[in-house]
């Protein structure tokens, strides 16, 4: 048997799918879209719902993909063993009630014993146990044994998920040799051990759930089969684990490489080499989807994989950023099969270079963090770290469980693993909690569910802001009905519209749709699955009824002022992507009439400079009076023009391309000027950053630019006004003022430290020594807590070592303050315990470091007694 590649084997499973009439897709990306039952897909399927339920119409009855997919299930297991992964490509072959269990099982033996070689003395099928028609074929059609065919239950071999489609399914096992057996008598199909391997599953989605175990047969049998591709590898090129195929070794050993750790010599050094070579493989594949690294959903996922594997690389003892030379490794292993690897690349780096980065900064914060837990629990005496300690740090700074505990194991402490489970359980309860309910497709069931799936839109509005069409469709917020009434809130369906529905950020048209008998007032328009457009809004008057053919009238000025803050978005990206660099991604924007955001991937706020030369650039552009031209053309063709696309779009074969001279060339559906001077003006309003990595401009064009500098020279007149100055005279005004206010300030300060130091007199006649360190407890009436600290440290130095307590009352309200020494410290005393321990006598609470700390109480009445309090808990404290 020849021992294929990874790449070769992703090429002939598709190619010969393709020999049986299946329309080959393109893998689907790693953010669903409109499912938010994953985060991220997890399954070959997961992608093609819609077309298994109806809700969609699939390109093709028959579909093949090879889909790249990440599960983080089992991350806790990444790299200790060698079976874990989270980052997998898995081959399918999809039938939308086309053929059924006969054409996908044979079609399944052929691909493994024909196609790739495998000897078919080492494939072992399993059916369901109730499944004899499936049995019948394996044994009768294809010529396998009864006693080679394993018959497995509900748990093993019967797909479904809670309510909705399900099916049995059979799968099929590959003997690797006694060499990758347990040893044990009896080893066979179904064991643990890693001799048996399935390698392809086939699902005949044949039944409907009802979600209370009640089953009816669907008139619309599918098939959904599905074959880890790394899998594959592992039986054919015969090596032990998925880290041992080719493209996989290969990057397995420039982690090797770049540690200077072989790989097989040392368990330890192998789990942070098989995590690395994992997690890498996600991260990159993520970004390349445009992904970024955050602190929740998908975002904190990859974050987490990154983290890992960096942190992996420091126990290595590998110095410095290196993630990004391991992600190239990957992109020249992958590129192949998914050419947006290479397209994506600079980017991809950058991301990852800026999140190792902050990182590694992040990690020696840890580190601190962890030192003052450290000194606390040998200040009071303990020698565990409490479990909410132990979370903090894996939940705040990356910290794994396992990091911390060989810390401090190696300075004779140990962790609270209970307590830290407890922590962690909380927090995926609040995540559980906090998930969104969907139905069977991931999304909120509608009434929009309720509409045959073959009605469509054709959208005619490039051209008409008036169009007459047929009413296909009608519904309230609850139902599907004959006709609307007026003051009735709905949704209309007609066959051809004008009005744009909300794609690609540009919102939905307005209007109203005018019958014979009554008007529809359009408050948006929305596109729904199936290529229809829904008008949103109500019956102002008369009424409206199914087959009716209707006027459909777009608010024209509406229409054209979105249109001009749509094409100057498109003059937008690429002006920042001349100013910041090639690197700038778009990563979401809004654009309506009134204005436009533009959110795009940069790793720092922008400079005024810049913000000055993008502007600049844009008006540049607008007064040069750009055509505005549009192609249709192949998707190949349009990226190969140089069009610009966006992350994880979902594209046609047919795309349109928008040109604005030579100056911007992008992927876009929506609606744009005829000309950049149409626009007139382009001020950006604001910039901000929004998620790490993320930067988001909101800007006006046209008449909003001359509205926003009308607003603003009303507030300067209004400034001037107030400072009684002429408008020229503002900034000298506000200058003299702010001089004027930091003399008083001073001032001020200078009077309240005087006062407090009166009020206090001369108190170091007050100092007690407590087991022979000097202690100054006082009272103080009338001083801030700024002022109390500037006390405090006066005190101190006259002290010279000892103990500083001091309480001042202030506004009804108490302030405490505790200052050590080094040599009272030594001796004992800790400042952020004893100001907690005096704090609550007052009624309050607080704490900080063994030197100084703070806190506030609620009882002044009790100063006297919280005083008189602080020698007993010094000497408490001390050794």
């Amino acid at each position: 048997m020849k021992k294929y590649g990874v790449n070769e084997l992703r090429k002939m499973f598709l190619d010969f799918m393709e020999s049986k009439g299946h329309l080959v897709m393109k893998s689907f990306p790693l953010v669903p879209q409109g499912d938010k039952s994953v985060l991220l897909i997890n399954a070959g399927m997961t992608p093609l719902k819609p077309y298994f339920t109806g809700a969609e119409k699939p390109p093709r009855t028959r579909v093949s993909t090879c889909q790249k997919c990440i599960r983080t299930g089992d991350i806790e297991n990444v790299g200790k063993t060698a079976r874990h992964g989270t980052f997998f490509e898995m081959l399918g072959n999809f039938s939308f009630g086309d053929y059924f269990k006969r054409e996908a099982l044979n079609w399944s033996w052929e691909f493994l014993t024909q196609v790739v070689g495998l000897d078919p003395d080492r494939l072992y099928p399993s059916v369901y146990v109730d499944d004899d028609e499936a049995f019948q074929i394996w044994n009768k059609e294809i010529g396998i044994p009864a006693e080679r065919i394993f018959k497995f239950g509900k748990e093993d071999n019967f797909w479904e998920h809670g309510a909705g489609p399900c099916g049995p399914c059979s799968e099929i096992y590959y003997d690797r040799g006694e060499k990758y057996g347990c040893g044990k008598p009896g080893c066979t199909v179904g064991c643990d051990c890693d001799r048996y391997m399935e390698v392809w599953n086939d699902v005949f989605t044949q039944f409907e759930n009802d979600g209370n175990g009640n089953y009816t047969e669907l008139k619309q049998k599918n098939i959904d089969t599905g074959m880890g591709l790394e899998r594959l590898a592992v039986v054919v090129q015969d090596v032990d684990s998925i880290f041992d195929v080719d493209t996989i070794c290969s990057l397995r050993n420039l982690v090797s490489k770049i540690s200077g750790k072989e790989y097989g010599v040392k368990h330890e050094y192998d789990v942070s080499i098989r995590l690395i070579t994992d997690h890498i493989r996600s991260a990159t594949f993520m970004i390349s989807d445009g992904i970024m690294p955050t602190n929740e959903g998908r975002g904190y996922v990859l974050r987490r994989l990154i983290r890992r594997a960096a942190r992996h690389g420091r126990l290595l003892g590998i110095e410095g950023a290196f993630l990004s030379k391991l992600s190239e490794e990957v992109i020249n292993g992958s590129k192949d099969g998914y050419p947006e690897l290479e397209e994506k690349k600079d980017f991809i780096f950058r991301v990852l270079t800026n999140e190792e980065n902050q990182f590694n900064k992040t990690i020696d914060q840890g580190l601190r963090i962890l030192g003052d837990m450290e000194e606390d629990m040998n200040q009071s005496g303990e020698k565990t770290l409490s479990g909410a300690n132990a979370f903090k740090l894996y939940d705040t700074y990356g910290f794994p469980l396992d990091l911390t505990k060989e810390i401090l194991e190696e300075k004779g402490y140990q962790v609270d693993e209970d307590g830290f489970k407890v922590a962690m359980d909380e927090q995926r309860k609040k995540a559980r909690d906090a998930r969104e309910v969907t139905n069977y497709m991931g999304a909120d069931a509608t009434v929009y569910d309720q509409i045959d799936t073959s009605v469509t839109t054709e959208f005619v509005g490039y051209d008409h802001l008036t169009f007459d069409s047929k009413v296909t469709v009608l519904t309230t917020e609850t139902e599907v009905v004959s006709s609307l009434m007026e003051g009735q809130k709905g949704t209309v369906f007609v066959e051809q519209t004008p009005f744009y529905a909300t794609m690609g950020g540009q919102v939905g048209d307005t209007g109203v749709i005018q019958t014979a008998n009554g008007r529809f007032v359009v408050e948006d328009t929305i596109k729904l699955r199936g290529g229809k457009f829904g008008h949103v809004g109500y019956m102002e008057s008369g009424m409206i009824s199914e087959g009716e053919t209707v006027s459909l009238i777009v608010d024209s000025q509406a229409r054209k002022d979105t249109e001009k803050n749509h094409s100057a978005t498109h003059l937008l990206q690429k002006a920042l992507k001349v100013v910041l660099g090639a690197h700038v991604e778009q990563k979401g924007s809004l654009v309506t009439p009134d204005r436009l955001r533009f959110d795009f991937a940069h790793f720092q706020a922008m400079t005024s400079e810049e913000l000055s030369k993008v502007e600049d650039l844009v008006n540049e552009k607008i007064q040069a009076s750009l055509p505005v031209n549009t192609n249709v053309m192949d998707i190949e063709e349009a990226k190969k023009s140089g069009a610009m696309a966006l992350f994880g779009e979902k594209y046609t074969q047919k795309v349109r391309v928008v040109s604005m001279g030579d100056f911007s060339k992008e992927l876009c559906g929506g609606t744009h000027v005829a000309n950049t001077g149409e626009i007139m003006l382009f001020k950006i309003v604001s910039e901000a950053g929004i998620a790490a990595g993320v930067r988001r401009i909101e800007a006006l064009t046209g008449k909003g630019v001359i509205e926003y500098y009308k607003k603003q020279e009303e507030m300067l007149q209004e400034a001037a006004k107030a400072l009684k100055a002429n408008p020229s005279q503002v900034v000298e005004k506000i200058q003299h003022l702010q001089s004027e206010l930091k003399a008083v300030s001073s001032e001020n300060e200078s009077l309240k430290s005087k006062l407090a130091q009166g009020a206090l007199g001369d108190v170091m006649d007050q100092v007690v020594e407590v087991k022979g360190i000097r202690l100054l407890a006082a009272k103080v009436e009338g001083v801030d807590m700024n002022g109390l600290r500037d006390l405090g440290d006066q005190l101190k130095e006259k002290l010279g070592e000892g103990v500083v307590v001091l309480a001042a009352v202030n506004d009804g309200k108490v302030n405490v303050l505790a200052m050590a020494t080094d040599a009272a410290q030594k001796a004992g005393a800790h400042a952020g315990n004893l100001v907690k321990a005096v704090a609550a006598i007052v009624g309050g609470g607080g704490g900080g470091r063994p030197n100084m700390a703070q806190a506030g109480g609620r009882n002044p009445e009790k100063a006297d007694e919280a005083i008189a309090a602080a020698a007993g808990i010094l000497e408490g404290q001390l050794k």
